[in-house]
This record gives structure tokens, C-alpha cells and sequence, in this order.
């Protein structure tokens, strides 16, 4: 598949590399993508508010799929309007943004107020840049990056399962390193050692925070069924089951709250959602002590704030945004910080009920003989842009002077040197205008998969079968990301199309049945069934793509041709001017109402896009369809 990526690309190349990256004349352009070097700007929009902060604060990574460097990938596709202003540091990478830099101002502002906050990830590191997925096996260079941060929580995604020797990286190195913090509390391997399947991390942690609130946290992965056959998933419903988890939520130590994170739906009647049995079966034993979950896409309290994204496109979020979440009231004979911190807002939202079901546990849970009744518990979120004067205007000391750590310095380091060691900014060729995963509608002029069909018709090609005619059916699930017009780099070819993927065919199949696949796949059956085998939808997550010149309502577009080479100082014959427009990106809803976004943001439409789409190729042009075809597929199918 990647090779077919390639081919995609070169076949519309039709720029020289110096005119892909612009003319060497001055210009003037409206910057809305900002290099973090010392002598740049940044972000022109800052957050609306201050953060509110609570008693027990928590700070959740989701979908990072081997985005250290941030958006230093958008970088080299310059001529793209990102669906929110970032950041970039020094040598186009984003260390100190994407790491730790955030983190320990963060901290240090937690330490000054007297409360406690805890960074979660919820998984799926890689597939989605070149700096995780150029290596063999995936993650294995950038996971070393990644092990920098200090999480407090961290569990595994589905993406972690797909490959045996990435599984294994996992089990053997990188939850070693976070040890009794990585929680996989219904995902196993086959341990060569032993012969017998053991957990790949931790099945829960009972841990104390810094001012004394007991917690009890598990790591829960949807029921996913497209892992390797070294790994296995155990269904929520047996899990709730076992003998360890019903030790663990009756633990003999003092419980103020538990914690389920996991790489699961954000809503607890979506199908694919595992949470609704073990939520309910904490709650049958434990009555009243407080719930707390973070998801897969967005952080949520006591199963009431589930989120709606706006415009739904792609199940990647891609580093998009970090989640914010902060509650007071937890009642404890143990805690010894502040409940509501001075100088700063303080949580004021209750829990509200919201659509309740049998498995739904988005009710105020019971209050029956708890000291810490979640109807006293106090609520806010907020959802994060991921850029520099996001992080510096939140945290302790924001000014730049006191933002950054020698320790950001080293990292970023280390990822400018991986990426420049992987080759990452070689430049395969240029495309001459954007061609949009979501932001047009299908079939019409623009859309990146209108581009597919004519591309693998033209490209996927058996050599000693060429003439033969030929039916190519795809998953519109491989294409991750918008091909945005401009240069066209390696890196770029894995954040469109991670997937290494390999083309299966049936030869001689009737054309009558091989022509109505299409149709039966888009129709649903077999979606539904292989989707709980494969990848979540768009509509379990609600993540949104970052997007290209073409999507933004209201929004012009930027024109490549007017920047210089990443070799060249950008200030040479460029006359910058700032702008305070509304920027295109995230609108979130959730169960709080329209306001949780941190930065204010204009909307960005969105259109459904089928599950699959078809190709062919050697078809005859007269006399009506062959007699067969060779059906071909991709292995992700078999």
C-alpha cells in the first residue's frame, strides 16, 4: 500500500521541486501556520479564559499516532489551512510543545494551588506519521521519544494490537517503562516464555494522588477483533467477571474514586462501547463512590459529559486536542491540598442526567451511604488547541523565558535528528491542488477519493495479467488525511495512508457477482460486521480531520507558491501581517452545552463519505461488460 500511495502522488506531480515550494520573490501573506523558533510568532488567537481549576484536575492525550513533532508534518505541506493555528518549534519539530514542556508548567502550577492533577493517554501512538511508522516495527524509535513524559495513566489502543512485533514492543519495552501506570485490564499476549497469554501492562493501579485522594484505575480497549493472533481482547462482559476485578473494586483499602480510561466510544449506547457493563458493575458494588472515565477521544466525569464533535470526518484525531477536565467536591479523610484553589475559576457546573438506558450509565449514580455523593461533586472542561500560546497562556510563569526546560531542548533534538535520520523531508513530488478526505462531497471535483479511483485503476496492476479486466474494491478507511496541494514529502505518504496493506486477487470471478460487491459492502452488512473487527467509525469517536485549503466555510484558502524552501530563512522577501480572524476548526458539543472549545473557532462542513469505493481497470470501452473480472482486494479484507 505504501508503494501505491507513491504512485498516486507521482502520477499528478506536475511540479518542479523549486516551484512546489514557491517563488523566490516577496509576497505578502496572511501567516495562520506559526514556526516556534525563538524569533517567530505564534498562535494569533489565545484561549477565551482561564483554565477553571478544581481539587482533582486531569490532562488526557488521545490519537497521538506518532505526532511528536507535532505539526511540523503541516509544515512541509504548506499550502494547507490547518482547522486550528499550531505551533512549531525550532527545526520545524514541536518538542517542547508535544512533549513535556506543557506538562511540567502544568505541574508546577497544580503545586502552587495545593491540588493534584494526573496526565492520562488513551492510546494509539502511531499509524499516522513518518517518525513512528518508518521504522520496523512501528513506534519503535518514536515510543522512545514518547517515554519522556511523565503520564500518570496510560492505556493501550487498537492500533498498539494490529501487528505482532508492535504488540510485542508494547509488552516488552514500552510498558516496562511506565510500569504499574500502563493499564491494559482486558488486553493479553502470548508470552514466548511461558507459553501462556499474560497482560500487557498492569490489569488496574491503586495508587494515592500527592494531597491524598485514593484512586482505583483500570484500562479498558473497545471489543476489538483485527488484532494479531499473538493478543487477546477479553469482552467487557467477561471481564466484569473475573476474580481480580472483583478483588480489585472491593479492594481492603480506602477508595475515594475510580478511574476507567480506555481507547473505547465516547457514548455509552454506541455499539462498539464496553464501558456501560464494567461502570454498572462498579456501581452494584461499590455504590456512591465517584466514577470517573476518559476515553478514547475526550476526557468525561462520571459518564455525564460525553462529546459530540460537530463535523465527525476521521477516526485519527492526529494530536488534535488535548482534553482538560477538573472536579471538586471529592470528600476524603485523606486529602490535604485545597478543594477550591485561590486566584484562580473554580468547577461550578453539577452533573447532569442525560439519556439513560439500562447499560447507560449516564445517570447522577446513587447517593446511598457515600461520603462522596457525586451530586456534590462540581464540574468543567475545556477542550485545548495543541499550540505553544495555548500551553504558556495556562501554565505557571507564561512568558517564553520561563516556559521552557533544557529537558524540551534535548527532545526536540532527538526528534529533529530522528526525523532527519529517517529521511523524512525528502521531497517525492507536488501536487497541484488539494484533495479534500471529507470537506467535499463525494464524486465531486476536489474529493481525494475521486482521485483514488482514477489513480488504482491506472496503478494496481498484476503485470502478468494487465490486459485482463479488473475490479479493484477499497476501504475509503486507508486514506487518513486530506492530500493537500503543494510539496509531497515521505512523511507525507504516511499521513495519508499509513497502512502497509497488500493487494489480494481472485482471478476469473463472473462480472455479474464480482460488480455487485460494492454495493453489498456500502449497504452494510458486512461494515457491520467487520467493524467491530477492525477500526471504529467516525461516528463512535467523533474526531475531525485536519483539513486542507478546500473545507472551511468563509475561509480563503493559502496559495504554496508563495513560500520559500524549509531550507531558507522565512523572513527573507515575505511581508507578514497577523490576523485576529475566526480561525476554522474543532466545535464541540457535549452534554454541558457549546462552550467547553478553548479557543473559539469558526465551523468547518463536513460530508459522508461511503465505506468503500470501487475501481476498475481494462474494461472493455464497447460491446458491453466482460464475461469475469480478477477481483481484487485488500488483505485487511480476507
Amino acid at each position: 500500500m505504501k508503494l501505491f500511495v507513491l504512485n498516486l502522488l507521482f502520477a499528478i506531480a506536475t511540479l518542479a521541486c523549486d516551484d512546489c515550494y514557491g517563488p523566490q520573490g516577496s509576497a505578502t501573506h496572511v501567516r495562520n501556520v506559526r514556526r516556534m523558533q525563538p524569533d517567530a510568532q505564534g498562535a494569533t488567537v489565545k484561549p477565551r479564559a482561564p483554565l477553571e481549576w478544581g481539587q482533582l484536575n486531569f490532562l488526557q492525550t488521545t490519537d497521538t499516532h506518532g505526532w511528536l513533532e507535532g505539526f511540523a508534518i503541516c509544515f512541509l505541506i504548506i499550502s494547507t489551512v490547518l482547522t486550528f493555528e499550531i505551533g512549531i518549534s525550532k527545526s520545524g519539530t514541536m518538542g517542547q510543545i508535544g512533549v513535556t514542556m506543557p506538562i511540567l508548567n502544568m505541574r508546577h502550577k497544580a503545586s502552587q494551588l495545593g491540588v493534584d492533577l494526573l496526565l492520562i493517554d488513551t492510546g494509539d501512538l502511531h499509524d499516522g506519521a513518518g517518525l513512528s511508522d518508518a521504522t520496523a516495527p512501528n513506534g519503535v524509535v518514536s515510543n522512545v521519544i514518547w517515554e519522556n513524559i511523565d503520564y500518570d495513566l496510560l492505556t493501550i489502543g487498537n492500533h498498539e494490537l494490529y501487528v505482532t512485533d508492535i504488540a510485542y514492543e508494547h509488552f516488552y519495552c514500552f510498558s516496562k517503562v511506565y510500569g504499574e501506570r500502563y493499564l491494559t485490564s482486558n488486553v493479553q499476549i502470548l508470552d514466548p516464555a511461558t507459553g501462556k497469554f499474560e497482560y500487557i501492562g498492569q490489569k488496574y493501579r491503586y495508587f494515592t494522588t500527592k494531597h491524598g485522594i485514593r484512586i482505583i484505575a483500570f484500562g479498558v480497549l473497545f471489543n476489538f477483533g483485527s488484532n494479531s493472533n499473538v493478543s487477546r481482547i477479553i469482552q467487557a462482559a467477561d471481564l466484569v467477571k473475573e476474580p481480580w476485578f472483583l478483588d480489585a473494586i472491593n479492594y481492603p483499602e480506602p477508595i475515594d474514586l475510580f478511574i476507567l480510561i480506555g481507547h473505547n466510544p465516547v457514548r455509552l449506547t454506541d455499539k462498539f462501547s464496553t464501558f456501560g457493563v464494567v461502570l454498572d458493575t462498579v456501581k452494584t458494588n461499590r455504590p456512591g463512590i465517584s466514577l470517573f472515565k476518559c476515553l478514547g477521544g475526550i476526557p468525561i466525569s462520571d459518564t455525564l459529559l460525553s462529546t459530540i464533535r460537530l463535523r465527525p470526518g476521521l477516526n485519527q484525531g492526529f494530536c488534535e486536542t488535548l482534553g482538560w477536565l477538573s472536579l471538586s467536591g471529592i470528600q476524603s479523610s485523606n486529602f490535604n491540598g485545597t478543594i477550591n484553589p485561590q486566584g484562580v475559576p473554580n468547577p461550578s457546573r453539577k452533573a447532569i442526567k442525560v439519556n439513560a438506558t439500562v447499560t447507560d450509565t449516564s445517570t447522577v449514580p446513587s447517593t446511598a451511604a457515600s461520603p462522596s455523593k457525586s451530586s456534590e461533586l462540581l464540574y468543567s472542561r475545556r477542550y485545548l488547541d495543541w499550540n505553544r500560546l495555548t500551553f504558556a497562556y495556562h501554565a505557571a510563569g507564561s512568558q517564553d523565558r520561563t516556559f521552557d526546560y533544557a529537558s524540551d531542548d534535548q527532545i526536540s533534538d532527538q526528534i529533529y535528528g530522528t526525523r532527519k535520520a529517517l529521511d523524512l523531508t525528502a521531497l517525492y513530488g507536488c501536487a497541484p491542488k488539494t484533495y479534500s478526505l471529507s470537506c467535499k462531497p463525494f464524486g465531486a471535483e476536489g474529493n481525494i477519493f475521486n482521485l483514488l479511483e482514477t489513480a488504482i485503476g491506472e496503478t494496481v496492476v498484476n503485470p502478468q495479467r494487465a490486459t485482463t479486466p479488473r475490479l479493484i474494491v477499497l476501504n475509503t478507511g486507508i486514506i487518513r488525511f486530506d492530500l493537500v496541494k503543494g510539496p509531497f514529502t515521505f512523511d507525507d505518504s504516511f499521513i495519508v495512508s499509513p497502512f502497509r496493506d497488500a493487494f489480494q486477487y481472485i482471478p476469473d470471478v463472473p462480472y455479474a457477482q464480482a460488480s455487485g460487491v460494492l454495493d453489498i459492502l456500502n449497504r452494510g452488512p458486512v461494515q457491520k460486521q467487520s467493524e467491530p473487527a477492525g477500526e471504529l467509525t467516525t461516528r463512535d469517536f467523533h474526531f475531525t480531520p485536519l483539513t486542507g485549503e478546500a473545507c472551511p466555510d468563509g475561509f480563503y484558502p493559502h496559495d504554496s507558491h508563495q513560500w520559500k524552501p524549509r531550507s531558507e530563512p522565512m523572513t527573507r522577501g515575505l511581508h507578514r501581517r497577523q490576523t485576529t480572524t475566526l480561525t476554522p476548526g474543532l466545535a464541540t458539543t457535549d452534554d454541558f452545552g457549546t462552550d467547553g472549545d478553548d479557543t473559539p473557532h469558526s465551523r468547518i462542513i463536513e460530508f459522508p463519505q461511503p465505506q468503500d469505493l470501487q475501481a476498475n481497470g481494462s474494461l472493455p470501452t464497447s460491446g458491453g461488460p466482460p464475461a469475469t473480472v480478477d477481483f481484487i482486494f485488500l488483505d485487511f479484507r480476507e
